[in-house]
């Protein structure tokens, strides 16, 4: 019983990529150049729509609220990689992959919902354009980005801690790059159904209704262009929602692959560099996708960059 209490509270080994030790100089460089990529982004996007007051919108509330999600989440995980990529040592202590774990889980299942709420800012302003800004008023995108932080804290609270809490019996290699919940319910030494049911059920509520919701609101955006029948009308739903479609793509398409199969996902190396896309490659993309298909957010980069000059 000493012997597994101590091994419990000790460090945890993240294998991470050490099967493949080729390729983790070369991961090493990708990781750092996308997290440098993502920090420069995704701060730019805030500055600028704070700074513009013509991006005093709802639309770019939420950009805003994405963009400062993607930095904090890429950062509770692309320092301890770097940090593993560049050597042999590749533990993690007790105490940080639980603050990693309840951050990442809190910021990854906020995303799911912040998404969600974007899909129907977007439905709003296609389908219903005249009353767009009176169902969108700021006190009440304030209420759904709150509900979109508190609901990923209420889910890290419940999975995070039934994950810790679980006994491992000495386990601590963990075949993965971060502490993250499928993987970490592998090392215990009980049975996991309850936590794998568990862990279903919070996948249904935050990633599959999720993307049902999003489904739904670009179902109903497209039945209402088809209906205009206009060229013009395709363009302008094309550039209100073309940036949010290929943002929701991107980290759904891996998010989803990742946790419906954990058990197939899991261990092997295609689920990590699943995971790996959707924590480190999506941020860096996201400011990539909204400024260079976003005619407004290129218009107050040069009327910032044009004050700037004058002065």
């Amino acid at each position: 019983m000493e012997h597994n209490n101590k091994t419990s509270g000790g460090d945890f080994i993240l294998l991470g990529f050490s099967d493949q030790p080729q390729l983790e100089v070369l991961l090493f460089v990708v990781v750092l150049i996308s997290y440098l990529l993502t920090l420069v982004g995704n701060t730019t996007i805030i500055l600028v729509s704070c700074l513009d007051s013509k991006l005093h919108t709802p639309m770019y509330f939420f950009l805003t609220n994405l963009s400062f999600l993607d930095l904090c989440f890429t950062t509770s995980i692309v320092p301890q990689l770097l940090w593993n990529l560049k050597g042999p040592n590749k533990t993690i202590t007790l105490t940080g992959c639980a603050i990693q774990l309840y951050v990442s889980l809190s910021l990854g299942s906020t995303e799911c919902v912040l998404l969600t709420i974007m899909a129907f800012d977007r439905y709003v302003a296609v389908c219903r354009p005249l009353n767009y800004t009176a169902v969108m008023h700021p006190s009440f995108c304030k209420v759904l980005a709150g509900i979109a932080w508190l609901s990923g804290v209420g889910n890290t609270l419940i999975q995070g801690t039934i994950t810790l809490r679980l006994p491992r019996c000495g386990h601590h290699h963990l075949h993965h790059f971060l502490c993250e919940v499928p993987a970490m319910i592998k090392l215990a030494c009980v049975d996991i159904h309850a936590n794998e049911v568990q862990l279903f059920v919070a996948t249904l509520v935050l990633l599959l209704l999720p993307m049902a919701l999003i489904l739904v609101s670009y179902g109903l955006i497209l039945h209402s262009v088809i209906k205009i029948n206009s060229i013009q009308a395709w363009r302008k739903a094309l550039g209100t929602c073309g940036s949010h479609i290929l943002v929701v793509s991107l980290f759904f398409g891996t998010s989803s692959a990742i946790y419906i199969q954990p058990k197939r996902s899991y261990g092997h190396s295609q689920g990590k560099f699943l995971t790996l896309f959707y924590t480190i490659i999506t941020p860096t993309l996201n400011p990539l996708i909204y400024t260079l298909r976003n005619k407004d957010m290129k218009g107050a980069l040069r009327r910032l960059l044009r004050k700037e000059q004058n002065y």
